[in-house]
């Protein structure tokens, strides 16, 4: 870009108001940087969402510290800085959705929510108060617009940076929050981020990525979850790998999408309920409600040959089942169920209907490697059937599909 159009792409922007979630980490500095480089009126703004330190381990993530650096990267760059209070939204949005989905036995993804309910609704409508035009974050994803049908629609891409790539954090955002939203480092790599920090004389240009729980940092997530869900002995019970019903959970050789029933769309993608005469018992818990699927740390149990993982929990019955190996078939399932209710997608024109089929790659954690999946769109929900069996598909998971870089929707695993 020559002088003369970096100087009309600033003046573009120069009456254009962004609200900058500065959380005191280098990614947000950086992008309240690069958005007063170009041109916009910056304001940084920190959240802070927790007020207990109790249960979150030393030095991870202390919100004083972070919203002291938040501050002095503001008068650094010559920016209006405030810090706004969303710990009572937080705990009835984010932090009473953890305990309740633990309790049923399922496993939330608090950040996905965080971005969804807190940064994207709560903090967006804060800045609009202050007359913004976009909130802007330090995520490493990008968006760019394209027009269907005369209407414009906004894409949510990945980031530049493979490794840091967060576009499934960011999966249940809908056109309305991708409008206001402006992802400045997204076309990024992280190490170019650190070098521009550094450049600016930034206070976080070194400073150690935040890990855990969004605006919490890393906690023990069983003190975390014994806030409200109590300690109660359980059994561990061991279930081998020859159950008939692992007979039914094998997609068939040579299928097509069209001609798999429901029955065999629901035993291949519905978790199954085990009793505990299934297997035996090789141990006892302290609450099913602390484990989920695909987890091998914190069992303590010993002797077994092959490293135990968790197949699936049983809340009410207070039992964990377990399987030997990283292959057993209670381990890996070959698809998964999205309830008609908890179907999200970023692009509604390409939103699936009843009896229609799709291909797409697909994720159901972070920076786990894209897959490829076949979308079937049912009367009662979505089936997606992996091309590969995929390891630790737990309930209350966010499964999110995509079309190349473009993140097109997304919804919660039944």
């Amino acid at each position: 870009m020559d002088l003369e159009s970096m100087n009309n792409f600033k003046t573009m922007k120069k009456n254009k108001r962004v609200v900058v979630g500065l959380s005191g980490g280098v990614d947000s500095s950086v992008a309240a940087f690069l958005l007063k480089e170009q041109g916009y009126e910056v304001i940084g703004m920190f959240m802070k969402n927790w007020h207990d330190e109790s249960v979150t381990i030393s030095n991870e993530c202390p919100w004083m510290e972070d919203s002291t650096d938040a501050m002095l990267v503001a008068e650094k760059l010559g920016i209006p800085f405030q810090a706004i209070d969303l710990s009572e939204a937080y705990r009835e949005r984010i932090v009473d959705y953890m305990f309740s989905e633990y309790e049923a036995g399922r496993t939330p993804n608090p950040d996905i929510l965080c971005n969804r309910e807190i940064k994207f609704d709560i903090f967006l409508k804060a800045a609009q108060k202050l007359k913004a035009d976009f909130v802007a974050t330090g995520h490493y994803c990008q968006k760019d617009e394209l027009e269907v049908d005369g209407q414009t629609v906004y894409r949510l891409l990945a980031g530049a940076d493979p490794n840091k790539d967060q576009s499934y954090f960011i999966c249940q955002l809908d056109q309305e929050q991708l409008a206001k939203a402006l992802f400045p480092i997204g076309h990024l790599q992280k190490s170019e981020v650190r070098k521009i920090a550094k450049e600016q004389d930034l206070i976080t240009a070194d400073k150690k990525d935040s890990q855990g729980l969004c605006f919490i940092g890393k906690v023990r997530l069983p003190d975390f979850l014994q806030q409200q869900l109590q300690p109660k002995k359980g059994a561990i019970v061991v279930v081998p790998e020859d159950l008939p019903i692992y007979d039914s959970k094998r997609i068939p050789a040579g299928f097509t999408a069209e001609e798999l029933d429901l029955e065999t769309l629901d035993n291949l993608c519905l978790p199954i309920k085990y009793t505990a005469d299934q297997g035996k018992k090789i141990g006892e818990h302290n609450g099913a409600h602390y484990f989920t699927v695909g987890q091998r740390k914190g069992l303590q149990v010993g002797g077994t040959g092959k490293p135990l993982f968790v197949i699936a929990t049983d809340t009410k019955e207070n039992v964990i089942y377990t399987g030997l190996g990283e292959d057993h078939p209670g381990l890996n399932r070959d698809g998964l169920f999205v309830p008609r209710k908890d179907i999200h997608w970023i692009r509604n024109d390409l939103k699936l209907k009843v009896g229609e089929t799709a291909r797409y790659q697909s994720r159901i954690r972070y920076r786990q490697p894209l897959t490829w999946a076949t979308l079937i769109m049912k009367e009662k929900g979505l089936y997606i059937l992996f091309d590969h069996a995929q390891r630790g598909v737990a309930s209350g998971q966010f499964v999110a599909w995509y079309d190349g870089g473009e993140s097109i929707g997304s919804g919660v695993i039944f």
